[in-house]
This record gives structure tokens, C-alpha cells and sequence, in this order.
């Protein structure tokens, strides 16, 4: 999968931009708010429909514009293919594949790609939705279908979540729930089992990447943790879908009165989690920092290798502003790994940081304009 052209029109600072790249590494240089990042961003928006730092589509828009577009024209299995987006200020959004519009569902996982930014490095230490996000936009990209499911069950949950506020305000019967119950339980058994699934392929391909980054001293595990209202439980017991039924319809249960009382539903798969272990240890809890970063490089290769077994192609890999956070080593890892075989686009504000790769298009950005650099 290559990018071959970007076309931006009032997209945050960019007035005007009609960009061609490099079939293999892309970086783009500048100092600091001058418009590297925001190009990543319109990329990731060409393949999720949604950006990585912002949830309101005005913040697109250029300063006193009324619409923004975005223009993408890339090649998959050797077919040009196209996306766009449009954002105007009345919070309209279009997508289009192909020149045609298309609703949401139908836009992700056409124009693949994955990022890795500052914040990723605290994937692992960081907040459980951190964790659950990433497993859910690599799962999302090749699996449509479970990504429509999803989208459904936080419908559920949300209704639900109305019903027992109400239920605690004696403005609706208790017997009400059973509905939404029955419905929650559907829904959440199918996601966390897709989602089970997609945690044994990732963390094989993690562990045959970490054992490289590690010399073959270290094994790295991801595991699946289901919150059951107390504690979270490794889900690998829970496999089997009917199972997983019968646990969520027993701590639905148990879970009521707390539920009513606090208003929201405690357990389901939004509030799971994600476990790294490193030769049996807890890489959050015990981890260096080295080990960590170490995890989460193995982790974001594992996510490329991911896609490309379920697309047949290896995504584009957009990389911000990470490799000043990688020591010498792991810079060098990444970049041996990338290297003639997946498109890339890398932000820094140092040069010198590549002086070493010969293969690399250097772009300079200063205040939305892009141009080539020796």
C-alpha cells in the first residue's frame, strides 16, 4: 500500500496543498508548529475517518475558513484508489471512496495505516482505554464487521447507562433492564471474543518481534483482561462464547444494585484491559523503561504485521515525532525493519537524526508549506 498524492484544502494551518511522496521513507522536517504533525493527522483521517488528537471536526478548518478537505490517492494491490473528507463549520462531515460517498462503516480499512506517536509510549504504564483504543482501531481496520458491532454495543451501553439513572430517580421500573441485559450480553460476548482472537495473533507477532529487539533473552506476552465489576481476570478462561455469556449474565446480576446507584454499567468491554508480561512479568508493574519501549516498538510491529496478514499489504506506517524519544539502538531497529518493504512518514525537527539513511526524501515544512530539502 503507497500513498502517492495528499491534497489539502483550509486544513489546519495548510492554505493549499497538492503533495506527492516517496514510495519508501517520507520525513518530514521543521521545527516545532509549523505543520509535520497536522500531515500525519489528515493521512490517519484517510484511514480511520477520525484523528488521533482531536475529537471535534472544526478544529480541522483553517482559522476564519468555513470547510476544510483532505484528498488521498493511493495505490492498494496496484489499483489506484482514492478518499476525501470534507469538514465544514455547520459539523457536516462527508466521506467518499472513490469519488463516492460512503457512510462511516464503509470508509475505515480501505487506506490502511498505522501510527506511532509520543503518546503510545505510554501504552503500556498508561490508562486502560489507551490500551483498549489501540486494539480497537487495528482490529477495526481489517474487520468491518466488528467495528459496526462495536459501534452498536457503546449505543447499548449508553441506553443502558440513561435506564439506570433513571431506575435511581424512581422514574422507571427495575424489570426495564432486562432488555437492555439481554442485548449487552450479545454484543459484549462477540466483541471481547473477536477481540481474544485478534490478542493470540498479536502476541505471537509481538514476541517474534520483541525476541529480535532483545537478542532472544526476553519473551513478551499480551494478554486479555476482562473487569468483572471487582478485579480484572485473564479472559483466556472465558474463551468460548457461551461462557462468555454466562459471565456476563451472572455479574450483570451481582452488579445491579451498584450499577442503579452509580449510574453507568461497571463491567464489559469497555472497561477491559490489556496485559504485557516479559518472561512472566508484569511490564507495567516491574518493567525498566527500556524494557517498555522496548515492548511497545515490538508492540507496533506486531500491529503492522497484523494488517498486513488480514489485507494482504503492509499499511502505511506514520511515525511522529518518536525517534527523538528511541535511543540509538532502537531507532535503528525501527528503521532496518521499515526499509524498502513499508511507506513510511516520519516527523523530526533534526536531520541529523537520519544522516545515516541514504533511502529517506527529505521535506521541509515551515508554516503549512512543504518543500524538498537536500
Amino acid at each position: 500500500m503507497r500513498v502517492n498524492k495528499l491534497i489539502l484544502y483550509n486544513f489546519r494551518n495548510y492554505k493549499q496543498l497538492d503533495q506527492n511522496f516517496d514510495n519508501n521513507i517520507n520525513v518530514l522536517i521543521g521545527r516545532n508548529a509549523q505543520g509535520k504533525t497536522n500531515i500525519l493527522e489528515a493521512l490517519l483521517l484517510g484511514s480511520l475517518g477520525y484523528s488521533h488528537r482531536s475529537g471535534n471536526d472544526k478544529e480541522f478548518i483553517k482559522w476564519n475558513q468555513e470547510n476544510t478537505s483532505i484528498h488521498i490517492e493511493f495505490d492498494r494491490q496496484s489499483i489506484i484508489h482514492t478518499v476525501d473528507l470534507k469538514f465544514n463549520m455547520q459539523n457536516a462531515k462527508q466521506l467518499y471512496y472513490n469519488r463516492f460517498p460512503v457512510k462511516f462503516k464503509e470508509f475505515i480499512g480501505n487506506l490502511n495505516a498505522v501510527m506511532f506517536s509520543p503518546e503510545d509510549l505510554l501504552l503500556i504504564k498508561g490508562a486502560p482505554a489507551l490500551r483498549r483504543k489501540f486494539l480497537d482501531s487495528e482490529i477495526a481496520q481489517t474487520n468491518r464487521y466488528y467495528h459496526h458491532q462495536l459501534l452498536k454495543y457503546y449505543r447499548i451501553v449508553q441506553q443502558r447507562n440513561i435506564l439506570l439513572k433513571k431506575i435511581r430517580e424512581k422514574k422507571a421500573a427495575v424489570h426495564l433492564l432486562d432488555v437492555w441485559n439481554d442485548e449487552f450480553i450479545k454484543y459484549a460476548a462477540e466483541i471481547v471474543s473477536i477481540r481474544q482472537q485478534a490478542i493470540k495473533k498479536l502476541s505471537m507477532l509481538a514476541n517474534l518481534m520483541h525476541r529480535k529487539i532483545s537478542d532472544h533473552q526476553e519473551n513478551l506476552k499480551v494478554s486479555y483482561l476482562l473487569y468483572d465489576g471487582n478485579e480484572n481476570i485473564n479472559s483466556s478462561i472465558y474463551y468460548e462464547l457461551t461462557n462468555l455469556h454466562e459471565l456476563y449474565k451472572s455479574k450483570l446480576e451481582q452488579n445491579r444494585e451498584i450499577d442503579i446507584i452509580k449510574g453507568s454499567t461497571g463491567i464489559g468491554p469497555h472497561r477491559d484491559d490489556l496485559l504485557f508480561a516479559i518472561n512472566g512479568m508484569n511490564l507495567k508493574t516491574y518493567g525498566s523503561q527500556g524494557q517498555q519501549r522496548s515492548g511497545i516498538l515490538a508492540l507496533k510491529l506486531a500491529e503492522i504485521e497484523f494488517i498486513k496478514a488480514a489485507a494482504g499489504e503492509y499499511p502505511i506506517l506514520l511515525l511522529d515525532d518518536v525517534m527523538s524519544e528511541l535511543d540509538e539502538v532502537r531507532r535503528q531497529q525501527l528503521l532496518s525493519f521499515i526499509k524498502d518493504r513499508i511507506q513510511t512518514f516520519i516527523t523530526a525537527t533534526d536531520k541529523n537524526l537520519f544522516l545515516d539513511f541514504k533511502q529517506a526524501v527529505f521535506l521541509q515544512v515551515i508554516d503549512g508549506k512543504v518543500l524538498a530539502m537536500n
